[in-house]
């Protein structure tokens, strides 16, 4: 048993942040149904019905895609009359509407919350936009790193010298918005068992962006610090914490924050006058104020550059010490942690073979989160959950003629 067995969701969203959100949510069991375009279809060159042996290389690229994984796939004219009925039956029976469009454009095509919880009163209708639905900027353009921007988090990334660092889109898209998403669907799950009532979920990547640094906000709200780049404990500013370069042009992580794992590492490198320079709470606010942490860093650099990346891995650990080998890509997938930890995982696909992808970080031990399934091609689904939904084959038949769904 999944934890979502039985729960229908509907994905209308198509860049990475919703599919995120509700890949989640597949792999939790949810019954996830993505409602493709088949003009968008069209203007990629898919035909109806295409199969896996069509575009052989577009298909196999798709399987490896985690975001369409566990997912099913209908093709559906949403611009059109009978394509938005089509979609109404489909959303009377489900449970959960996810959509990333931009603010206005569900009620244009009149699939917005309003109109969809007088067909269907528990439905769970969860918006994901920029900056949400409300406010001056809701019409906005923009992508991870403008939220970043307006949200004040970029302002915090990088050493302090030049401009911010761009970080990957992890933190908007993936931390502020799928996976608060995916959270508050699941909240609304729950309040819907007790109400017996649906609602609608506003999740802006700004807001999500905002809530991810509550020591910064903190410590503004409580006494008026305004925080610099790369100044505190946690951006790197001081030698306890950070990267250093090892023997073999390598780099390892240190991560000496409380004082017993400072001194373990001054005891193990034999430099035990330094244990009393470590951690204050003022460096989660304040850069260093005096050369002596200075003094140490230069040492620290020094002294790691006499091991291998691996050698100090070897030996640090033994000693307590929070001490990370900073891997390529590669090197990670294949760590042996991570794989008795099944988070890479393989699918058998009759034409690929073993087909591998990234598992679920949830661990339950009752009802674990699974990959069931891999990337369905375009419309794969659609003739099978229009008849589900009690339509007969030749009224299908004229939907696929008028070009209604593909």
């Amino acid at each position: 048993m999944s934890p979502l067995e039985g729960i229908s969701i509907l994905d209308l969203s198509h860049v990475a942040p919703g599919s995120f959100c509700t890949m989640i949510l597949a792999d939790l069991g949810g019954e996830v149904t993505r409602i493709e375009s088949p003009v968008q279809g069209r203007s990629l060159g898919i035909r109806r019905s295409a199969s896996p042996e069509d575009g052989k290389g577009k298909i196999r690229e798709a399987l490896y895609d985690p975001l369409r994984r566990n997912k099913r796939s209908i093709a559906i004219n949403l611009k059109s009359d009978v394509g938005r009925e089509i979609f109404y039956r489909i959303a009377k029976r489900s449970d959960v509407i996810v959509e990333g469009f931009r603010p206005g454009v569900v009620e244009r095509l009149k699939i917005d919350y309003k109109t969809i919880s007088k067909i269907n009163q528990r439905i769970i209708y969860c918006s994901l936009s920029g900056y949400g639905q409300e406010g001056p900027y809701r019409d906005l353009s923009g992508h991870d790193i403008t939220y970043l921007s307006m949200s004040g988090v970029l302002s915090l990334i990088g050493s302090g010298k030049g401009p911010p660092i761009v970080p990957l889109n992890i933190v908007a898209d993936i931390a502020g918005a799928s996976q608060y998403a995916a959270l508050g669907i699941m909240a609304a799950l729950i309040a819907r068992g007790k109400t017996e009532k649906g609602q609608y979920m506003d999740q802006s990547f700004t807001d999500g962006a905002l809530s991810l640094i509550p020591a910064f906000t903190q410590s503004y709200f409580l006494n008026g610090v305004v925080p610099g780049r790369g100044e505190s404990a946690l951006q790197g500013a001081y030698p306890y914490y950070g990267v250093y370069e090892t023997k073999d042009g390598k780099f390892i992580s240190i991560a000496c924050i409380e004082s017993f794992f400072w001194e373990n590492l001054c005891r193990a490198l034999d430099k035990e006058e330094y244990a009393v320079h470590c951690f204050s709470p003022e460096h989660y606010f304040h850069k260093p104020k005096d050369n002596k942490w200075k003094e140490i860093r230069s040492w620290l650099t020094s002294v790691f550059l006499t091991k291998t990346r691996d050698e100090w891995f070897d030996y640090l650990p033994k000693k307590d010490i929070p001490i990370g080998k900073v891997y390529t890509l590669e090197e990670a997938l294949c760590d042996k942690q991570l794989v008795e930890r099944e988070m890479v995982v393989e699918i058998d696909h009759p034409d690929e073979g073993k087909v591998k992808q990234v598992g679920c970080p949830i661990k339950l031990s009752e009802t674990p989160a699974t990959v069931r399934s891999l990337s369905p091609f375009f419309g794969q689904h659609t003739n099978e959950i229009l008849l589900k939904n009690g339509f007969s084959q030749d009224r299908i038949n004229e939907f696929y003629a008028d070009d209604i769904v593909a």
